[in-house]
Formats: structure tokens, C-alpha cells, sequence
């Protein structure tokens, strides 16, 4: 009987250490991992990087257990932007298990950004994450951010991003057509002889210190025996672009603020065989990429070309860009001592009415109410054999910032 009492009792302390141990492993901290990561429908914990991100994405990272608020902030939740290493400015919140983050400012279209969170995230159990990184891609071809007016000739004129919007009377005599390629749609397209877009306030777009205007455009030679102003703000009173009429060059014309509150212009002048400082050039020019008259020929005449140009106030230096590729830079400080040039602070609109009037043009130098040149053969509007602009423009963007040479490079390459 006693043998029997001690078997029972046996029994009974070990039922009760099962019960003791198994309370102990029921009340054990969930391990912190995380379950999903969606933007919006989106799937970011995937085996593949999507590509398909909107730009103003919202972010819900979903974890296996609650969050400690404390710990999920930007000191350990971070999104990178991958092509320049730029840190984006994050929101943060936290509700239970759910985190989101939300970017502060649009992300680029067409770009790769880095999400990771880091291990110093814990649960409010006190269980901390591991390591992670997840990547994915904004919809789009890539464009950076900060654009201040772009006109991608979708069916109409209009400003995509702001309010530069030309008038109906403003637009005459244009077509929308295919453009370079089937991403990009359509593109405006300009008789050679009345075509032309008008667009409002002008000096609004490039009153600025730092600047970058980039855009495509394609010169059409057949019918045309004299060179195309391709657009311009009050020509050099503001600025302008255009191609020569053997297309062995062209140039980009700026007027810029002075210290003394004047306005000067300079050319951003590239003709074939250009040269710079170092081999017979102006003391200005740090830099000329020197193309046969063949080469440049390849590039103006009757193909697609990407042309950029930045004026960076804080470096005092203006570059061009084709097809991603620099083609010549100047140096304002560069010029010779004492000249007022060495103070300029950026670009100013300097028009002067009647000759010239606040109006952006695509397709001519500048806008119909102007009288600039008006008797010359080659510059008045109304001279049909003008040097009005044959072709396409499309993916007009305008900048108040100087865009990298990545950024260039990568626009170009997304685009082309």
C-alpha cells in the first residue's frame, strides 16, 4: 500500500512539473518577424522586386507580433534611393503589429529604392527583429524629382505637373504623333512654316538660380533649307535653342542676373569640331566634346535627340547634355578679371516689350506679339521660309534645380 502512495505521488509531481512546463512554453515572447509588406496591392516581400510602385507609395509592413513604437523609427527603418545613395525622408507610425511608412515627397518615376530594418526594431515582448532588406521600383521611365513644368504632348499642349498651360489661341497649326517610341506616346509635331506653342508667364520658369531644362526633339530637313529655332523664351532676352541650317552645330542662348541686378546673355554655342580652353578656345570653356561635322550631322538631322542643359549658380557653370553624354561646359568664373560676368547669380528673364513678350514658344524663337526681327526674311514670324522649327518636341521638362549626370544618363536611358 505504501509502494502504491509513492507511485501516485510520483505521478502527481511530474503531471504537475508537464503542467508547470507547458504554462512556461505558453507564455514564452513571440519571436519578431515580419508576415507581409505591401504598397497599397503591391507585394514587396516577394520572391521578385516589383516595378510597378507608385511614386507616393504607403508603405504596411505587417510583423508576426506587436511593436515597440519606440524602436520603429528612422534610426532603424530606412529608404534609400539607389542610384545616388539618397536618403528619403520618412513618416513613421505604429499601430499594434502594423507599421507604415510613408515617403514625405514623391520618389522618382522609374527608380530603384532600398527599403531596411534593422535589427534594433524589438517586439513589446522584447524580441528583436533580424536584419532586412526589400527592394522595388516606381512605375515609369525614370525621371527625377522636382519637375517644374512638363509638357509630354499626350493629344494637347498642357502642362502635366503644373499650370503653364498655353491658351487655345495659343496653339496653331500642330499635330500629335507617334512619338520615339511607344512608351513615350506622342509627340507635338511642327510644319516648319506656322507651327508654333505659346505658352504664359514664361519668365516663371526660368527666374531661378539653378536650372535644367530637358527635352526630345527630332529635326525634319526634307523641304527645309534654312536652320530651326526650335523654341525660345524672348530669344536671348530669355533664352533660346536652335539648330544650324547645315546641322554641323547648334546652341542654347541665356540671359543671367548680375550682382548689380543688370542681365547679360551667353551662348552655350556647339558647332562641330568645338573646341575649349585647352586647344584654342575661349578661356571660359573648361570643356568641349570635339565631334566631326559628320558626327554632329548624325545627331541633328532627321534623328531623335535628347538634350539637356544645367546651370549649376553656386559652381557658376553651365553644361549640355546630348543623349546623356556631356557635350561642353563653361565656367563663369573662368572669365577674365574684373568682367561682370564673374558675378552672375542665375538666370533672369530680361524682355523687353514690344520687342519680345513673356512667353515661352515651341516651334519659333520667340512669340507672335513680339516684334523682334520682324522684317528680317529669317526671323519674322510671318515668313513662312523663317527659321521655323520642322519636327517633333516631346517630354519638354523644365527643373529649378541642376540635375546630376546620373540623373541625366539614367532619364536618357529609360527614355530612349
Amino acid at each position: 500500500m505504501k509502494k502504491k502512495f509513492v507511485i501516485l505521488s510520483l505521478m502527481l509531481a511530474l503531471g504537475v512539473i508537464g503542467l508547470s512546463l507547458q504554462s512556461c512554453k505558453k507564455d514564452d515572447p513571440v519571436d519578431l518577424t515580419l508576415k507581409t509588406l505591401v504598397a497599397g496591392d503591391i507585394d514587396l516581400n516577394g520572391a521578385t522586386s516589383p516595378n510597378t510602385v507608385p511614386t507616393k507609395p504607403t508603405i504596411t509592413a505587417t510583423f508576426s507580433t506587436d511593436v515597440d513604437p519606440l524602436t520603429a523609427t528612422t534610426a532603424n527603418i530606412m529608404l534609400t534611393q539607389d542610384y545616388d545613395g539618397a536618403n528619403i525622408t520618412i513618416t513613421i507610425t505604429t499601430n499594434k503589429n502594423v507599421v507604415t511608412i510613408v515617403p514625405e515627397g514623391d520618389l522618382s518615376n522609374g527608380a530603384l529604392y532600398k527599403l531596411d530594418m534593422k535589427g534594433g526594431i524589438k517586439s513589446t515582448e522584447g524580441k528583436f527583429l533580424t536584419d532586412l532588406s526589400r527592394t522595388f521600383t516606381t512605375i515609369g521611365t525614370f525621371v527625377p524629382t522636382g519637375v517644374i513644368a512638363h509638357w509630354p504632348f499626350e493629344d494637347n499642349a498642357n502642362d502635366a505637373v503644373g499650370s503653364f498651360d498655353p491658351a487655345a489661341s495659343g496653339i496653331v497649326a500642330i499635330t500629335y504623333t507617334p512619338s520615339r517610341n511607344a512608351t513615350a506616346g506622342k509627340a507635338a509635331t511642327f510644319n516648319g512654316t506656322t507651327s508654333i506653342i505659346e505658352i504664359p508667364n514664361g519668365d516663371q520658369l526660368m527666374n531661378t538660380n539653378n536650372f535644367t531644362i530637358s527635352f526630345w526633339v527630332k529635326a525634319v530637313s526634307a523641304g527645309i533649307d534654312h536652320g530651326h529655332f526650335v523654341m525660345g523664351l524672348g530669344a536671348f532676352y530669355g533664352f533660346q535653342y536652335e539648330i544650324f541650317g547645315a546641322y554641323d552645330g547648334a546652341k542654347f542662348a541665356f540671359r543671367y542676373g548680375l550682382e548689380n541686378g543688370e542681365t547679360t546673355s551667353e551662348d552655350m554655342w556647339f558647332p562641330a569640331l568645338a573646341t575649349d580652353n585647352t586647344n584654342g578656345g575661349w578661356q571660359g570653356w573648361d570643356f568641349a566634346k570635339s565631334l566631326t561635322a559628320d558626327e554632329m550631322i548624325a545627331l541633328l538631322k532627321d534623328n531623335w535627340l535628347h538634350v539637356t542643359y544645367t546651370y549649376d549658380s553656386q559652381a557658376k557653370k553651365g553644361i549640355l547634355y546630348y543623349n546623356g553624354e556631356k557635350m561642353k561646359s563653361f565656367d563663369f568664373n573662368l572669365w577674365p578679371e574684373g568682367d561682370a560676368k564673374t558675378t552672375v547669380t542665375g538666370l533672369k528673364y530680361g524682355g523687353v516689350a514690344p520687342e519680345v513678350v513673356n512667353e515661352l514658344a515651341f516651334g519659333f524663337i520667340h512669340s507672335r506679339a513680339g516684334t523682334l526681327w520682324d522684317n528680317e526674311p529669317w526671323g519674322g514670324y510671318d515668313f513662312p521660309g523663317a527659321n521655323h522649327f520642322k519636327g517633333q518636341l516631346d517630354d519638354i521638362r523644365i527643373f529649378h534645380k541642376v540635375l546630376t549626370p546620373v540623373e541625366i544618363q539614367l532619364m536618357y536611358d529609360s527614355e530612349k
